[in-house]
């Protein structure tokens, strides 16, 4: 339910009491829970983390060709996005409200899941099938704010499902990545 209301109100326009009211809760009991509202944001932000960390990391070492690890890496982000778009759009946006410790906590875990898009794209420019010319780090943030986006816009009724959100997403990567644009 916090993931819910920080994802639709922001952390801070969210009160103790707009979360306790929504779980049918008097506002001080939720203390009784909880030692502070940032324990909920750590929660919420360090469950997305580990659910795009373990989505991506076997895809990453698998024996699967570069494009190919593409696709699958496209497709588990937008899995989390899609299934737990309130988590992801916290994860995204409301990261910065944790004190600074934790703050830096999720950056090193942001850059860890950046990292491994940048090995799969690595690999590809090594193998000859992506670009030699492409600037990786700045791809890399192309390509994960595209699928960060999903989260504001997708709808679990809308006419595109998850899987042909990813197909398209990387057919049109894929246009501007490949070597050889005819693979």
């Amino acid at each position: 339910m916090a993931g819910r209301l920080f994802s639709r109100r922001g952390y801070y326009g969210t009160s103790i009491r707009d979360i306790a009211t929504a779980l049918r809760l008097q506002g001080g009991s939720l203390y009784a829970h909880i030692a502070a509202k940032e324990e909920l944001l750590w929660e919420i932000v360090g469950e997305a983390a580990q659910a795009f960390l373990s989505g991506l990391e076997p895809i990453v070492r698998s024996e699967q060709p570069p494009l190919e690890k593409l696709r699958q890496a496209v497709a588990a982000h937008l899995r989390v996005v899609t299934e737990r778009q309130d988590a992801a759009v916290v994860f995204n946006h409301e990261w910065r409200a944790l004190s600074p410790k934790r703050r830096q906590a999720v950056l090193a875990l942001r850059d860890a899941y950046e990292g491994l898009f940048r090995e799969i794209l690595a690999e590809g420019q090594r193998a000859g099938v992506f670009r030699a010319d492409l600037d990786v780090p700045l791809v890399t943030r192309f390509i994960l704010t595209a699928l960060n986006g999903v989260a504001v816009w997708y709808r679990p009724k809308g006419p595109l499902s998850p899987e042909q959100i990813a197909a398209a997403f990387v057919d049109w990567a894929a246009r501007g990545l490949l070597a050889d644009p005819k693979e």
